[in-house]
């Protein structure tokens, strides 16, 4: 498998403060990465770097899920996406599931998932939404309902199911886990790790180091804002220091 996505000396910040200082990190096609480390260590800041949602102030995003991009400068492969609007990073194929949902409380399901595939003819956006449903079958006996009134673990269904609509090459996820029973954070890792399965890559920040690793393949350990530990999951939940700050053991 190739990597699909290869950051090289990331630099991101709040107004003269940095709180990501070089980062190096690769996703590779077909796998789960995670990221873990403690609250303000600096992972969603990452995950809106690499969305565009917030301006790197230094370093390269290099981005292999479009075919034909060629380079833009360097030795490594892709398209530079660093300093790139967030609405053109989400058409190259890298969607971002928020931390907190963030669906819209006063529109319906479908309407939420419908702006998912907003760029999709009538006919594709159904298509998809057939797929969603069968996936998340709560969200379908819930199409007409407002998404605010859906429970936490529902919010959290229509958010995937909402980036889902945008047949992403790469799924960003800010903590699903966040706020939810156990039963149901066992069902949310359940469907990423099915995810998986089929192919799809994805890209992991969650505060349940212990699921977090059990289900991926890679793994990075961020201690404010770097990378203090690397390498295959499995590998990493055994690393003894990992094992007593994230896993309580």
């Amino acid at each position: 498998m190739s990597a699909l996505l290869s950051v090289t000396g990331l630099r991101l910040g709040y107004g003269r403060a940095d709180v990501v200082h070089g980062l190096d990190l690769t996703v590779t096609e077909g796998r789960i990465v995670s990221l873990i480390g403690s609250n303000g260590a600096g992972k969603t800041t990452i995950l809106r770097g690499l969305s565009g949602l917030l301006k790197p102030r230094a370093g390269e995003i290099r981005w292999g899920g479009q075919a034909g991009e060629g380079t833009s400068g360097g030795n490594l492969p892709g398209l530079d996406l660093a300093g790139e609007p967030a609405h053109r990073i989400a058409r190259r194929g890298i969607v971002q599931v928020p931390e907190g949902r963030q669906v819209f409380a006063n529109m319906t399901v479908a309407e939420n998932l419908r702006l998912g595939a907003y760029r999709a003819s009538h006919a594709e956006a159904a298509r998809r939404q057939q797929a969603v449903v069968a996936r998340f079958p709560r969200l379908g006996e819930r199409l007409s309902q407002q998404a605010g009134y859906l429970s936490g673990g529902e919010q959290q269904m229509l958010a995937m199911g909402r980036a889902l609509m945008a047949e992403p090459k790469l799924l960003l996820l800010d903590e699903p886990s966040m706020g939810l029973a156990p039963l149901i954070v066992d069902e949310i890792f359940s469907i990423i790790a099915a995810l998986r399965a089929e192919g799809r890559t994805i890209l992991l920040v969650e505060q349940n180091a212990g699921a977090a690793l059990a289900i991926a393949d890679d793994a990075y350990v961020l201690e404010t804002g770097r990378i203090r530990l690397q390498g295959p999951a499995a590998e990493v939940a055994r690393n003894p220091e990992v094992a007593a700050a994230y896993l309580g053991l």
